[in-house]
């Protein structure tokens, strides 16, 4: 039975994983971890927890003999507009946490190493349109420039040491039970929130913002997917583009006016539109597709329409 080690299971994404991971592998066999951020009680009694500092590497090792761990999936990182205002720490939590989980990995001789990266992969001098899974890779973010070197890292651990490593370019992510972390897409879940709770919504971003996006349980699959995939049919590794759909903002809400119809939205562009403008508007995932079988489930308005079913439930 495999032995799973997840790191950073409190945020937006882990907190979900964990729980659809122990559904799948068994509580016991899926051991979730943070540094410091209390987690839920769903995390907490439904498994195993530790807290460590993935930059604490006897810590961590104490914790990978314990359990027994032979599959790290790590998702411990710091975001593109936090990472913008402490671009030193992304740096040291993105790349020396990275270095510290492949070297345990490769050290203790594991079966398998996943660890997401981005679309922030992508810049400016980036095809916006489609965006090629073979393509330039200039970001201009410091969370874009780790993951682009998180990814190259990954991609020479399969080859220099046979250390079977796994990733994911994720688009933005939407989700009704856990808020975001400090990204550029953000407001791609608040607009929901707000759209409950007041009926209005003020966003960072302009009105024809275009990025690409991925329901939760879509976000879910596709690692999971992946997780699962046969390596030797992988003819990449870390960088595998995925996608779901892409839409603008205003296209956001008119799906929402479809069910709020008076819903508001007004526009205050911040620091985050220079770096949701270097972003792709869609990318190209016929790897994904052709290598491990990748296909979503929802669109903006199936999207819509269960985010609002299950916010209304939470919020009122």
């Amino acid at each position: 039975m495999k032995k799973i080690l997840i790191i950073g299971a409190v945020g937006q994404i882990g907190s979900e994983l964990t729980l659809k991971m122990r559904e799948i592998y068994g509580n016991d066999n899926v051991v979730a971890s943070t540094r410091k951020t209390e987690p839920t009680q769903k995390i907490k009694e439904s498994g195993p927890f530790e807290f460590f500092d993935v930059m604490d590497k006897q810590r961590f090792n104490e914790v990978c003999e314990k359990y027994k761990i032979d599959y790290i999936i790590n998702m411990a990182a710091i975001l593109s507009a936090v990472g913008e205002k402490n671009p030193m720490l992304a740096w040291d939590v993105n790349m020396n946490g990275l270095i510290n989980v492949l070297e345990l990995a490769r050290e203790k001789n594991m079966k398998q190493v996943l660890i997401p990266s981005s679309i922030a992969v992508f810049g400016p001098e980036t095809p916006q349109v489609n965006t090629p899974q073979e393509t330039i890779l200039r970001p201009t973010t410091m969370y874009g420039v780790t993951k682009v070197a998180g990814e190259l890292l990954g991609d020479y651990y399969v080859r220099r040491f046979g250390l079977d490593v796994r990733g994911l370019r994720y688009p933005g992510i939407i989700s009704h039970e856990t808020l975001p972390g400090g990204g550029t897409t953000d407001y791609a879940v608040a607009i929901y929130y707000e759209a409950i709770k007041e009926k209005k919504y003020t966003c960072f971003v302009k009105e024809d913002t275009r990025l690409p996006m991925m329901y939760m349980p879509d976000c879910l699959k596709s690692t999971i997917d992946l997780f699962e995939a046969d390596f030797n049919k992988l003819k990449h590794h870390s960088d595998f583009n995925v996608g779901a759909m892409s839409f603008s903002v205003a296209e956001m809400a008119d799906s929402i006016r479809k069910y709020i119809p008076d819903f508001e939205i007004s526009y205050e562009p911040d620091f985050r539109q220079a770096i949701a403008d270097s972003w792709p508007d869609s990318v190209d995932d016929s790897a994904a597709r052709e290598e491990w079988g990748w296909s979503p489930d929802y669109d903006l308005d199936a999207m819509t329409k269960d985010m609002l079913e299950q916010l209304e439930k939470k919020l009122k």
